[in-house]
């Protein structure tokens, strides 16, 4: 597809990241830096908070936005993943991007691509991560956003995100995932993650801080002389956004919030966190997609997440029976993770979502009886797995699919769509 040809469709624009992901994942910064500089550096034209970690940076994101742009400020958001497009994945004054606008930062960042490309060898071309990043920044520069709140990737020191100069980084939390790329420990991890510090920066952590990853912390904060700043449990303010959790990454963005105005010379205004915390809500995040029985989709992927949702359920089901849908990949601990659920389920239907890497549901449901879990169906298909989980559940009681973010796309996707990357 040549980037020069017309100006590009969003039908083109995917066609052309996900003809990047045919060529994998590679890491470094080097071909992130070309393409900045390209691009006349576009990451330099706004104010920054980069959100590293292992759950809960795309919620806490959202939050940051959302208090920020209720201080009168153009915020803007880059996230990943996305569920149903790739649009999803930069928002500008609390709306994704117009898939036209999208488009067109695409096709800026690929022309950017095929010119640093040149200068490249034939194995180091630019990844599709880094081209959506660059499109990101394109587009955040070109609507003048005061300031935007980003999402890394993978990781953080070598994450195509980590061009930025910003002002906060929040680290929301640390888990043991991605070892094979970020070492086999929390304060390996940690360290990677907390690589996105900046000299003379703030840095904010989540309450809940594994204390090696605090440590580490503590170090990266001591050698940038940043200020360092842990949330608290509580966020002081309601949070429409369901589940505990959200709770807690509600109390990380007010922190965060407070600490980029602080930055700026501007004060934290109580009214507009409390109406950002009464109207963010979080696609595919203990999200409600019917009543009759309450049926929840939640994107938890690892065991840390599902352990999250495993504190909300006795809150949210209040007694009811809860049926699972569940669908895992297999470089996730599924074993830890259906430890964490299995004890709150009444019954589960086990399904498989459109990840080549997805786990057979057989080999699920041959793990959960091993761990002593509930009564378990088989259903392949994840429409029908959650119409199942529906008849099992009954007008009172509650469904509950989750397992990879991955099954959550299935199940928003309008019937008849083609599946998406949502690397």
């Amino acid at each position: 597809m040549s980037t020069q040809a017309g100006t590009w469709t969003l039908e083109e624009a995917e066609r052309y990241l996900l003809g990047l992901e045919l060529f994998g994942m590679r890491f470094g910064l080097d071909r992130m830096r070309r393409l900045m500089t390209t691009l006349d550096q576009p990451e330099r034209s706004f104010d920054s908070i980069h959100v590293v970690g292992t759950n809960g940076k795309s919620s806490t994101v959202r939050m940051i936005a959302a208090i920020l742009e209720r201080h009168g400020l153009r915020a803007g958001a880059y996230l990943s993943p996305h569920l149903v497009s790739f649009v999803e994945r930069i928002r500008i004054d609390d709306r994704d991007a117009e898939p036209q606008a999208f488009a067109k930062a695409v096709q800026r960042a690929a022309h950017a691509a095929a010119l640093v490309d040149r200068s490249q060898r034939d194995d180091d071309t630019v990844t599709q991560f880094e081209a959506l990043t660059a499109a990101a920044f394109s587009e955040l520069s070109a609507r003048a956003v005061d300031v935007a709140v980003i999402e890394a990737g993978l990781g953080g020191r070598w994450d195509a995100t980590n061009v930025l100069p910003s002002t906060v980084q929040v680290l929301t939390n640390v888990g043991l995932e991605h070892t094979r790329w970020l070492g086999p420990t929390v304060r390996d991890i940690a360290r990677e993650k907390l690589a996105v510090v900046r000299d003379g920066a703030t840095l904010v952590v989540g309450a809940d801080l594994h204390p090696d990853a605090m440590e580490e912390a503590q170090l990266a904060a001591e050698r940038h002389g940043a200020r360092l700043v842990q949330a608290p449990d509580e966020p002081g303010v309601e949070v429409a956004a369901p589940g505990t959790f959200q709770r807690r990454n509600f109390a990380l963005a007010r922190t965060a919030a407070a600490a980029y105005l602080e930055a700026v010379g501007r004060q934290l205004d109580i009214a507009a966190v409390r109406a950002a915390a009464g109207a963010v809500l979080v696609p595919g995040r203990m999200q409600v997609a019917g009543h009759e029985p309450l049926t929840l989709l939640d994107g938890a992927h690892n065991p840390a997440g599902i352990a999250a949702i495993a504190e909300s359920l006795p809150q949210l089901t209040a007694g009811r029976r809860l049926v699972a849908v569940l669908s895992v990949l297999d470089d996730k601990d599924a074993a830890e993770m259906l430890r964490a659920l299995l004890p709150h389920c009444e019954q589960v239907v086990f399904t498989r979502n459109h990840s080549p890497r997805a786990l057979p549901p057989a080999t699920l449901a041959s793990l959960a009886q091993q761990l002593g879990g509930p009564p378990s169906e088989l259903e392949a298909d994840p429409r029908r797995a959650l119409e199942r989980a529906r008849e099992l559940a009954g007008p009172g009681g509650v469904v509950l699919a989750t397992g990879s973010i991955y099954l959550i796309a299935d199940l928003l996707r309008p019937a008849g769509q083609r599946s998406a990357s949502i690397l």
